[in-house]
């Protein structure tokens, strides 16, 4: 299978928990919605540039690798962590929404309304202050990509 360009290849990803249920409330929760991801990102599947845990919704900001489709990249992501969980209850929504990215604009645009999200739903005052978003201090996400540098 041929793969596009990686630079037509970042995306907004949005997932719903089930029933928009405030599943990631539970920092426990989030904690390991958000080791998943990082287990991946590590295991190189994709590069992760922002992100957010929101209680019923997470908000990340990805490029797949040069051989991971999108909807393979989402799959590890979403089951990945309700492996993980080893709940009774059903995670998340069917599917997904994807916005791709394409170019410096767009991507700043992107990360700005990613850390803006608990700020706007008043979880907290400042983008740093949330715990479970790129915007925190201990974040661990991967710089803004060379196809975005200087283009907008």
């Amino acid at each position: 299978m041929r793969m596009a360009p990686q630079e037509t290849r970042t995306y907004l990803i949005t997932a719903v928990t089930a029933g928009r249920r405030g599943l990631f409330r539970a920092t426990a929760a989030a904690e390991l919605f958000l080791e998943t991801v990082q287990d991946y990102r590590q295991k190189k599947k994709f590069e992760l540039y922002a992100y957010v845990v929101m209680p019923d919704h997470v908000h990340l900001l990805l490029t797949p690798s040069f051989d991971v489709p999108l909807e393979k990249a989402v799959q590890l992501i979403k089951g990945g962590f309700s492996f993980r969980l080893k709940g009774r209850l059903e995670v998340w929504e069917r599917g997904y929404d994807n916005r791709r990215i394409v170019d410096s604009a767009a991507y700043d645009a992107c990360v700005h309304y990613i850390h803006q999200n608990p700020v706007k739903k008043m979880l907290c005052e400042q983008p740093v202050d949330y715990p479970f978003s790129s915007a925190a201090s201990h974040a661990s996400v991967d710089p803004k990509p060379a196809w975005f540098q200087g283009r907008g």
